[in-house]
């Protein structure tokens, strides 16, 4: 057997040993914040597993175990199951709506024993798997209106799910895939109305249904003329004749018939009545990519009506009151607390920090869930900007080998995968992050690695080394100047 051919057979042949250093280092930063945070000196049983920090001590060594099981699982076997693994996933997300223990509002977790579990964390994992699985099928293709419905219903319907749990910010991950989408070759102008799409929520707090259907309009319109080259005179003539008879509709209504209809209701009958036409000139020129923008723009009009319900009935009056709060509609110190005492902690901490174990913004309890969605304020108060930074800059490193990863996978399946894990962990850093400083609401996300939590660390180390896997089978085929 030549040198190689030994090699080959080790347990970490193939692997990329510099990412699997950064998962290590990073692990282990989060472990020692979590005992910063939790650690009470005047404990008199300190190895005691009601300590959050022992909890996570026995979830690493759990996460470790499982990671050295799937190094030595062959890779193929993802690409086998990834459907009965996303199934199984989808199942364990509706247990949660009959047998399910409420969280923080969310009825998203399942108690065994003295442990929670969060399913929505493992059927991340389900739903990258899937997405790589259909994407990699030979006839898929993102130009195909067809396919492109097929990835939207198995997205949507894990998010759909989410909703019914109340935990809307883990389900808001999946948005997360648009980047994966874009990598993989979905036009880039129909990235936009997407986005708009995922900003309709918010946006909906901030501005009137018409403005937003008059934005709704232009943007979809600018989508379509770009996507699909067409004239920009035809474009500008559709709008034009749209608001023209949009305002006709609403003087007949008030003036003559004198019904009190609001101008939205005009703007939206004449809007829904001209994609009629819009339909027939799309299959007359054979453009399908049209059908598409054709119905995003019949869901975004869906949400905009929808949005109010979904904020009064789906969300609590505290999440309600944190979205009004950093919109800025409404002053509520209650509301403001967390993220207040969060930026207090990170301030104080300069330039160098406090010290390990020296926070007193973390010490004292200040903080409100210092271990977990807020850990970032522990590392800002005991080790500075200049700990932030460090944090920053493996987490961004550990992503972008992810994401070095996908780019020498010579199969469609491991490119998509790593491009979606890298996704995932990048909203969830930018995510946890943002709203420790104040930059975005709080959503109750968790910071990859670093956060308190068993089945979050478990699910982003089965999540992490599945991409190593099948990165390492990559590997082994290239040549020798290339195994490093």
């Amino acid at each position: 057997m030549t040198a190689r051919e030994r090699n080959s057979v080790r347990l970490f042949a193939g692997v990329d040993r510099v990412a699997v250093i950064l998962y290590v280092v990073l692990t282990l930063v989060g472990f020692a914040s979590i005992f910063s945070a939790s650690w009470n000196e005047t404990s008199d049983s300190p190895l005691s597993l009601s300590h959050n920090y022992m909890k996570q001590a026995m979830w690493l060594g759990i996460s470790w175990v499982a990671a050295l099981v799937i190094l030595l699982l062959d890779s193929s076997v993802w690409h086998k199951f990834s459907y009965f693994i996303y199934g199984f996933g989808i199942l364990a997300l509706l247990s949660t709506l009959a047998i399910g223990t409420t969280v923080n509002g969310a009825k998203a977790w399942i108690s065994l024993g003295g442990f929670r579990i969060q399913p929505m964390e493992f059927a991340k994992i389900a739903i990258a798997l899937a997405t790589a699985r259909m994407m990699s099928e030979y006839s898929f293709s993102l130009d195909k209106p067809k396919d492109l419905l097929r990835l939207g219903a198995l997205l949507l319907l894990p998010l759909g799910i989410a909703v019914l749990q109340n935990d809307l910010g883990s389900g808001l991950v999946l948005g997360s895939f648009l980047f994966m989408l874009y990598r993989e070759g979905l036009n880039n102008w129909l990235c936009v109305p997407v986005l708009f799409i995922a900003m309709l929520f918010i946006l909906s707090f901030v501005f009137t249904p018409v403005t937003l259907l008059v934005a709704l309009i232009v943007v979809f319109t600018l989508s379509a003329v770009m996507m699909m080259r067409e004239s920009w005179q035809l474009a500008i003539k559709y709008v034009a004749t749209l608001f023209a008879v949009s305002i006709m509709l609403h003087l007949l209504l008030n003036l003559v018939v004198e019904s009190g209809t609001s101008y939205y209701v005009s703007l939206l009958t004449t809007t829904i009545l001209s994609l009629v036409a819009v339909i027939v000139y799309a299959f007359r020129k054979s453009l399908r990519a049209l059908y598409i923008i054709v119905l995003l723009f019949f869901v975004s009009i869906m949400i905009l009506p929808t949005s109010d319900l979904m904020f009064n009935k789906v969300l609590k009056e505290h999440q309600q009151k944190r979205i009004q709060s950093f919109l800025g509609l409404v002053s509520d110190p209650r509301a403001d607390y967390n993220v207040n005492q969060s930026k207090i902690a990170i301030g104080s901490g300069g330039v160098f920090g406090k010290g390990y174990l020296q926070g007193s913004q973390i010490r004292y309890g200040f903080v409100p869930e210092r271990h977990t969605d807020f850990i970032f304020c522990t590392i800002g108060e005991e080790f500075g900007f200049v700990g932030s930074l460090a944090l920053l800059l493996l987490l961004a490193a550990f992503i972008l080998r992810l994401m070095r990863m996908g780019d020498r996978q010579q199969e469609t399946f491991g490119r998509v995968y790593c491009y979606c894990i890298a996704s995932i962990l990048l909203f969830h850093v930018l995510i946890n992050i943002g709203m420790t400083i104040g930059l975005m609401p709080v959503m109750g996300i968790p910071l990859p690695f670093i956060s308190y939590g068993g089945s979050s660390l478990f699910a982003f180390t089965i999540m992490v080394f599945i991409a190593f896997s099948l990165d390492a089978s990559t590997r082994r085929e290239l040549p020798t100047y290339r195994y490093i």
